[in-house]
């Protein structure tokens, strides 16, 4: 693995529903809420402006009561295939510096393949604790179309 890709991670999940079903879900505040956090942890505010240069902010209450806010400003909105959008946490603790994340929505028969790509982190462990995130994250939105 070469030194930038060993800071970058890449998940994959098939979710049986539409690309536009399953956009929409990572897209709508009150759906965000419902699966974009890791097993334990809730959303308690979502905010979404789904346009190029918009902006979102996710407060997060992990297991064990922790908030965590991430942010970002989108960079691209191709619905229902595509975003491109940065992601940081506002907590200095926590904080990456500016990533960034693109998302596809692949069509698969019946169902939609996602794939998360995101890049940028400065050393190898934050992204592989960002892609167990995504991994759980995914595994939580698979779960809203069973």
């Amino acid at each position: 693995m070469t030194a930038s890709a060993d800071r970058a991670c890449r998940v994959t999940r098939t979710i049986p529903a539409p690309p536009e079903a399953v956009f929409r879900a990572w897209t709508e505040p009150d759906r965000i809420r419902h699966w974009s956090c890791p097993p334990g942890g809730t959303i308690r505010d979502s905010r979404v402006d789904l346009v190029p240069g918009g902006a979102y902010r996710l407060l997060i209450e992990a297991e064990g009561g922790t908030l965590h806010t991430a942010f970002g400003v989108y960079r691209e909105v191709d619905p229902p295939n595509r975003l491109v959008y940065t992601w940081d946490w506002e907590e200095p603790e926590s904080a990456v510096g500016e990533t960034l994340v693109t998302v596809e929505f692949v069509v698969a028969g019946a169902s939609t393949e996602v794939v998360v790509a995101h890049e940028g982190f400065p050393v190898a462990e934050a992204a592989e604790g960002h892609r167990l995130g995504w991994t759980w994250s995914l595994e939580r939105l698979e779960g809203l179309f069973r």
